[in-house]
């Protein structure tokens, strides 16, 4: 009998809560930004909450694969963050049990959501794209909720234009209303205008029902008898009037077969016959085409008798010099000879378009087919594949709820997503292999999956914030300010007398350094990389300063601690060469762009270094001064 240990059922229920609640969270995102997509086609139409219901639902069954991945991301880092910002990872591990036995629960349920996932697309999924296809169909072919706007033109009647000035929407009344009735075409337009009218819809739907008062019809009657001068329009003023317009507004579902060829709609099966039957097609097609055109005007015997095309063939046929023949030719042939070519030419050019057309629509459908049979197995891989970079890289992370865990789930998927989206659109088009173009996501994600895996089971620093912070620091030149306060306890008083000393030889050698070094110069771009990888003498002056900083810290004096907050934090490395290797750094001064960077990089932080000297000189002047005071030293 299988039997669960009740840590695995802790890791289990941890997970699946979480997953429940951002599987939902995440669906409702993707309906939300699908629905966004389509609200133009739904707004204006009058449609029943029925037909509303039934949009939502199929999206949402066609959005659930979709949904699983980023579901299980999010889910796995928030779960393993937890644990590891609980000390629950670290007292797991420190029982003995390593991250792969912790995650194994996780991965039989994972896996069990893969094959979740691939049953939808398999078979749910095609179901529910055909009803939803159909019925975004029915609704783009559905008029518009009758809503007449005032002082603009309405034109979502068919076949009419109408305007009203100011509408009463207690009684129904409309005023100044000016009707263009184009059903017969523009030339042919009815005009009615009336101080006021009242519209109905008829209770089919099918009509609307308009009764205009104290009014004028103007039409014009050019196309009922065309030899008419004397009367070209006919005008007609009235009290009332009523008009009948037809006017379709109830909503009718098109048929299920519409859907019948989309890639979407089909099971594996299904996809794997129609590509079958597709290629079989394209093949026939493709003979017939190289039977056409070999048997057409791409034959030397083209348009030929029997006799000529024997001629024609004969081993011992005349050879003619058709350039010749062409310049003993009179102006009429040449015309005659060249226009017929320029026709028979633009035949064939357009012939030969319409059958690339044809072969190139067929090969798009077998790729379409063939990207969607791939597509159902990638996107419930993918559910495996983002578990294996989520749960380890939540517990490197050690950052539980929904404030790191969601940026980063949103950066890997947006990552993932760009990749899928760009190989998704290759193979769509061609220029790569269907399965390359489908399968480059989970080739990508793969190696970092099983990276993210090995660190985290080894234990090992991947993602340390402070190092990469450092770096960044270092690389873009941004060094942190002093913060020295007063101790409430001093062990060791600072020795003045030879503080006092140090100070005046730091001064002296600050202020060698920068007129030996010409740090405000340009420096000499070849010598610069030819040159020492280390300064040795910058080092030693930022080490003595440290030691004098260190020393004089304890002090009682609060203005003296306040002086040493006026000393630079010196890089000691950062206005030399960037490599610690000779051969680097003279590979980077021959590529001159790379070169040109560091140079100018380094020419910066020489002249920041020149300003610290002099700052260093002037604080060692004033802290000089405060001892020799000797005030509450």
């Amino acid at each position: 009998m299988l039997r669960i240990k009740k840590l695995d059922r802790f890791i289990i229920k941890s997970f699946l809560l979480l997953f429940l609640g951002t599987f939902f969270i995440c669906l409702f995102i993707f309906m939300m930004q699908f629905l966004w997509s389509y609200v133009n086609v739904l707004v204006g139409k009058g449609l029943d909450m029925t037909v509303m219901g039934q949009f939502f639902f199929y999206s949402a069954l066609s959005l659930v694969p979709v949904s699983l991945p980023l579901a299980v991301l999010l889910a796995s880092l928030i779960t393993f963050g937890n644990f590891g910002e609980r000390y629950e990872l670290l007292a797991m591990k420190a029982a003995g049990i390593p991250l792969i036995k912790i995650m194994r629960p996780l991965i039989v349920l994972v896996c069990i959501i893969c094959g979740i996932s691939f049953y939808f697309q398999n078979v749910i999924g095609p179901i529910a794209q055909q009803k939803l296809g159909t019925l975004i169909i029915s609704v783009k072919q559905k008029s518009p909720e009758l809503d007449i706007p005032e002082g603009v033109f309405y034109d979502e009647i068919p076949g009419y234009n109408i305007k009203v000035a100011k509408k009463d929407r207690k009684s129904g009344m409309l005023h100044d209303v000016l009707i263009y009735d184009l059903k017969e075409g523009p030339e042919n337009a009815r005009i009615i205008f009336a101080d006021s009218g009242r519209m109905e819809m008829t209770a089919d739907k099918q009509h609307l029902n308009l009764y205009l008062y104290d009014g004028e019809l103007f039409e014009n009657l050019k196309s009922q008898n065309m030899k008419s001068k004397n009367v070209p329009y006919r005008r007609e003023s009235f009290t009332d009037k009523f008009v009948i317009i037809e006017f379709d507004s109830d909503f009718n579902m098109a048929d299920a077969s519409i859907m019948s060829n989309a890639a979407t709609t089909k099971s594996m099966g299904v996809l794997r016959s129609s590509v079958d039957s597709m290629n079989v097609v394209g093949d026939s097609i493709g003979r017939r085409y190289y039977t056409d055109l070999k048997n057409s005007a791409y034959s030397l015997s083209y348009r030929l008798s029997a006799q000529d095309s024997a001629k024609l063939y004969a081993p011992t046929r005349i050879r003619y010099n058709i350039d010749s023949i062409f310049e003993a030719s009179t102006l009429n042939q040449k015309q005659k000879a060249m226009s017929t070519v320029a026709s028979r030419s633009e035949g064939m050019a357009s012939d030969l378009k319409f059958k690339t057309y044809t072969m190139d629509g067929n090969d798009y459908q077998i790729r379409r087919h063939n990207i969607e049979w791939h597509k159902k197995i990638t996107i419930s891989l993918s559910c495996l594949l983002f578990f294996f970079i989520g749960a380890p890289l939540g517990g490197i992370i050690r950052k539980g709820g929904l404030g790191m865990p969601v940026i980063v789930s949103v950066l890997l998927f947006i990552f993932y997503y760009v990749i899928d989206t760009s190989g998704f659109k290759m193979a769509r088009d061609g220029r790569w292999i269907v399965w390359m173009g489908v399968w480059m996501s989970s080739f990508v994600l793969l190696p970092l999956g099983v990276f993210l895996t090995y660190k985290s089971n080894k234990d090992s620093v991947v993602l340390n914030v402070d190092v990469i912070m450092g770096w960044i620091k270092r690389v873009l030149g941004i060094r942190g300010v002093r913060h020295i306060a007063k101790k409430e306890v001093i062990i060791h008083d600072p020795n003045y007398p030879d503080i006092s000393v140090r100070l005046a030889r730091l001064t002296d050698e600050c202020r060698d350094y920068a007129q030996r070094n010409r740090l405000k110069k340009a420096p000499n771009y070849f010598k610069l990389w030819m040159g020492n990888v280390d300064d040795t003498e910058i080092r030693d002056i930022q080490q003595r300063l440290e030691e004098l900083v260190d020393e004089l810290s304890n002090s009682r004096s609060a203005s003296l601690l306040n002086l040493l907050n006026n000393y630079p934090i010196i890089p000691p490395n950062a206005h030399t060469t960037p490599f610690h290797i000779y051969w680097l750094n003279v590979l980077s001064g021959l590529f001159v762009p790379l070169g040109l960077f560091f140079y100018i990089r380094i020419w910066i932080f020489r002249i920041r270094l020149s300003k610290d000297m002099e700052r260093i000189i002037k604080t060692n002047g004033e802290v000089l001064s405060v001892i020799e005071q000797g005030e509450n030293l």
